[in-house]
This record gives structure tokens, sequence and C-alpha cells, in this order.
């Protein structure tokens, strides 16, 4: 839908400044006041993962961020340690599995994710430690949700655009349906997104994912 429109000029000068620091500045303040209000509910979350599965606690992604620089995109750790060979032996055997992965890059019945990291995901708690990089400055509360090299290709030539902005906790991806949009849709939803930014966008996003994540809207 929102594909076949061109995406807008990016704000200039005084005007994108003001916006820029107006974000950042909320950003700071909303994840100082997550981190230690949700500082209990973290130490819970990270023994569990533990308990339930001996071996790291957190999982640092590598994902696309700003400017098409690198970060490490920190989330809970969901699956078994050896994942990615899970993965790879999966998509050999598995030929519905493969076209799934191919489609959307992510399995809805994924074998890999723990039972403890299947909850964790449908509730979104998660991607709680994404607040540190929020507050380290790779992430926004805000944005298009941090990608992967293979993912790249997906974008097209509105890769420039979601590099133009920091990748977000949530976005309008998480409040529209998430897992339950298709790809197109999602990098649809990140322009619209860009052409409308602004720190009370963000707000309104913000407002929508609280019931999004209670009704765990389209996660998986």
């Amino acid at each position: 839908m929102y594909l076949s429109k061109t995406v807008q000029a990016p704000m200039e000068g005084h005007q994108a400044t003001s916006t820029q620091i107006a974000i950042r500045i909320a950003d700071i303040i909303v994840s100082i006041v997550a981190l230690v209000i949700l500082s209990p509910l973290l130490l819970f979350l990270a023994a569990a993962v533990f308990i339930s599965d001996p071996g790291p606690i957190l999982f640092a992604h590598r994902r696309i961020g700003m400017g098409g620089i690198y970060f490490r995109c920190f989330k809970f750790r969901t699956m078994v340690v050896n994942a990615e060979t899970r993965l790879a032996e999966l998509l050999e055997i598995d030929p519905e599995a493969r076209a799934e992965w191919m489609m959307n890059h992510k399995l809805r019945n994924d074998p890999r994710v723990t039972p403890l990291g299947r909850f964790l995901r449908k509730s979104s708690l998660d991607e709680l430690p994404q607040f540190a990089n929020v507050l380290i400055g790779t992430m926004s509360v805000v944005g298009p949700r941090p990608i992967v090299t293979s993912e790249i290709a997906r974008y097209g030539r509105y890769f420039a655009a979601y590099c133009s902005v920091k990748p977000g906790i949530t976005g309008l991806w998480q409040v529209s349906g998430r897992n339950d949009t298709s790809y197109c849709r999602r990098v649809a939803l990140d322009l619209l997104y860009l052409r409308r930014r602004s720190l009370t966008f963000n707000l309104r996003i913000m407002l929508l994912t609280i019931p999004a994540v209670f009704l765990a809207s389209g996660s998986c």
C-alpha cells in the first residue's frame, strides 16, 4: 500500500535537530525509568533463563542500526545454546520450514526455542534488556525493528530510509499486527513511521504498545 509512495525528504535544519533532541531526551528518561522500575523483574527473569537452560543469560545479536552501522541488540536468551547449528540442520531437512524462513525470516513453531523462551517471546519480556541499548544510544524506544544482514534485500531501495533513524524496541509494526502481517507490510509501516516521526507520534506508539503487549497481538 505505502510502497508505491515515495518517502518525503527528511526534516532539515532547526526542526530536524529539535525533533532529534526531544526524542533522545525522551529515550533516556523512559529507559532509565524502565530499567529502575523493572530491575526486580529483570533479575528474576535472568535467574529463570539460567535455571531453565544453563548458559548465557543474554543474547547479543548483531543487527543493523542507524547509518548502516552494526551493533549488538540485547535480548534474554530464548533459544537453546546451539541454536544456529540447530537452525541450519532444520532448514536442510525440512523444506516447509525453509520456505517459511525464506519468506518471513521467522519460524512460528521454532524447535530451537525453550519452553520459557516461548513464554518470554509471547509476552515480549525477552526484549526488556533493549532498554540498555536505548540508554547507550544504539536504539530508540520507537523506530523500525532492527534487522540483520540477510534482510537488507527485503528493504531494497528503502534500506537507506531504514538506516536514517535508530531502530526501536517498539514501532508501528508491533502495534499493527506484528507477525500477522507480511514483510512487505512491515517495510511499508517503517516508511509511514519515517514520514510521521515526531515526539508526539512516538508517545502515541508507546501508549498503543501497552495493550498490544498484554493482548500478545501477532506475537509468536
